[in-house]
C-alpha cells in the first residue's frame, strides 16, 4: 500500500486515519453516497469531492469504521474508483445501486441482490478475459439475503445483466435513437428465459475485478422500473426502494466478519 493521494477519489491511505475502513459501500449517485453518511455514520470526514466521486469516512452506531463513496455512473468510471479503493486497503465493496427489473414477478420498491452477472461490458474485458465469471462474493451474498430478510425487505437473488449502455444496451427504443442492431432485439425476452433478473450498468465490472484482485464484492439495487410492463423509472417508489438497499448493505457492513 501507498500514502500517496490517488489522482481521481482524491485521497490516500494516510487520510482514513488511525482505524481505517476495510469495506465500501459504493453508490453510484454522490448524493447516496452522502445520504449514507449523514444518515448512517458518526464522526463523519469528508475525504474529496473530486469529479463528481464524493468520498466519506465515519463510524457506524457500533464503532465499526465505514467507507461511503460514489463511482460515477456506468463500468469505466467503476473501474477506477474500485481499482484506487483497492490501493488504500479496502478488502469489502458493497455496490448500493438501482436497476430495472426484467421478471414479471419482481415488483417495483424491491431489492435484488445480485450472486452473479452475465457480463456485457467492455471496461470487464481490460480486467479479464470474456469467459471469466463474474461472480459475487458468497459470503456477503448470503450475508445481504440474511439483512433482508431481518429487516423484512422484499427481495430477490440471482443472476443480473450487467450492461454498458442505459438506453440501447437495455432495449430501450423511447429514446434519441429508436433503431436498435439487429442483436439487441428480443434480447430482453432472451435473459428473461435464461432466468436473468434484472438490468444494470456496474456489477459485471465490479465482480471480475473482485476476483482478479482478490477482495469480496457484493451487489444490492433498489427495482425502479419495470421492464416488463414500460421502459420508464417509477419515481414514486425510487425512494422506497434505493433506502431497503442502503439498508440492507448498512446491516451487513455493521455485522460482517
Amino acid at each position: 500500500m501507498t500514502s500517496k493521494r490517488f489522482y481521481h477519489i482524491g485521497f490516500g491511505q494516510e487520510d482514513l486515519g488511525s482505524s481505517p475502513p476495510r469495506i465500501a459501500l459504493l453508490s453510484g449517485d454522490p448524493e447516496r453516497a452522502a445520504f449514507i453518511a449523514q444518515t448512517y455514520l458518526h464522526n463523519v470526514h469528508l475525504l474529496s469531492e473530486n469529479r463528481g466521486l464524493n468520498s466519506y469516512v465515519g463510524y457506524l452506531s457500533n464503532g465499526r469504521p465505514i467507507l461511503s463513496a460514489s463511482s460515477g455512473m456506468g463500468a469505466p468510471s467503476l473501474s477506477i474508483v474500485v481499482n484506487e479503493l483497492i490501493q488504500v486497503g479496502i478488502k469489502q465493496i458493497i455496490r448500493i445501486g438501482t436497476c430495472g427489473s426484467i421478471q414479471p414477478y419482481i415488483s417495483v420498491g424491491s431489492i435484488i441482490i445480485s450472486n452473479a452477472a452475465l457480463c456485457r461490458q467492455g471496461a470487464a474485458n481490460d480486467i479479464a478475459p470474456v469467459e471469466y465469471p463474474a461472480a459475487a462474493d458468497p459470503f456477503l451474498t448470503v450475508a445481504l439475503v440474511k439483512a433482508a430478510r431481518e429487516l423484512e425487505v422484499e427481495h430477490y437473488v440471482g443472476i443480473t445483466a450487467s450492461v454498458d449502455t442505459f438506453y440501447e444496451g437495455q432495449e430501450r427504443t423511447d429514446s434519441a435513437n429508436p433503431n436498435l442492431m439487429r442483436s439487441l432485439h428480443g434480447i430482453t425476452e432472451e435473459y428473461q428465459r435464461l432466468n436473468v433478473l434484472n438490468y444494470e450498468m456496474e456489477c459485471g465490472t465490479l465482480f471480475k475485478m473482485a476476483g482478479v484482485y482478490n477482495f469480496a464484492a457484493a451487489a444490492v439495487c433498489g427495482v425502479v422500473a419495470q421492464r416488463s410492463v414500460a421502459e420508464n423509472i417509477v419515481l414514486s417508489k425510487k425512494d422506497i426502494a434505493v433506502k431497503n438497499a442502503i439498508a440492507v448493505a448498512v446491516h451487513v457492513a455493521a455485522n460482517f466478519d
